[in-house]
């Protein structure tokens, strides 16, 4: 008889988190916890990060932490995955999350503004990545989530620093998906489309950018906070043995277009 849902039970596995005091991050975290794991929360805002690794230990019963660390950082990536280890003993899982957007013409953006996205978004995926990569070959046991982006598979205009970076995060997930994989080590990609977080809030309610919604959004609307836990707990678990260099849109139909 096939276990079915318990594969995607998580519990006694810890999880490091970037970017994980907000928005996707404290979803997925929340998720997480609520399927079992231990959670290590890392983000640059000490005391916001620290309020929600206490809020998650409260809701679900399992140990959580928060930690600053800025994934641009070597050093900080090194640091929060020997927290990790000391914490847990080991790294199970890591969710690659932490993220900015600059928006702007080319022409009115700088270099630096544009260097500011590549920075976060894809050196930190691969710096954090390359910090827990050994204890997870050691372990012969890894379970790496890329957060990438719909705008990593589409285009959209005045975004050239946040779609170049999402970009190099789907082909980088590929790429560590085969490197990784005969370590037993899967690395996979989740591409949200719009979802209401801190990031995406300034637009919310720009006349424009609700026409953009629904007419780009089979669903019509925002994605909500929670609806991205069940692609993050699946890629978390052993439900995703089989999936490498996955690249999973969670985006309301957008681009099923």
């Amino acid at each position: 008889m096939l276990p079915g849902i318990k594969l995607f039970d998580l519990t006694g596995r810890s999880a490091v988190i970037t970017g994980g005091s907000k928005g996707l991050g404290e979803a997925m975290a929340a998720g997480l916890a609520s399927a079992g794991a231990d959670v290590l929360l890392a983000s640059r805002n000490e005391e916001e990060v620290q309020a929600t690794a206490i809020q998650i230990a409260a809701d679900y019963g399992h140990k959580a932490i928060g930690m600053r660390a800025d994934v641009t950082s070597p050093e900080d990536c090194d640091s929060l995955a020997k927290k990790a280890l000391k914490e847990f003993g080991k790294i199970d899982i890591l969710i690659n999350n932490a993220g900015i957007n600059i928006r702007g013409p080319i022409d009115e953006l700088t270099y630096d503004e544009f260097r500011q996205v590549q920075q976060v978004n894809v050196d930190g995926v691969w710096l954090a990545t390359k910090a827990v990569v050994p204890a997870m070959k050691k372990a012969r046991y890894g379970r790496i989530i890329n957060m990438a982006s719909t705008l990593g598979l589409v285009g959209l205009d005045n975004r050239t620093p946040y779609t170049a970076s999402k970009g190099a995060v789907v082909q980088m997930t590929r790429a560590l998906g085969l490197e990784l994989a005969p370590h037993n080590i899967t690395v996979n990609a989740i591409c949200p489309g719009p979802f209401l977080t801190p990031m995406n809030i300034p637009i919310a309610d720009d006349e424009q950018t609700k026409k953009f919604i629904v007419g780009a959004v089979a669903l019509g609307r925002w994605g909500e906070l929670a609806e991205i836990q069940g692609a993050a707990i699946f890629l978390a678990s052993d439900a995703a043995s089989y999936c490498v260099g996955g690249i999973f849109a969670i985006d309301g139909g957008w681009t099923a277009r």
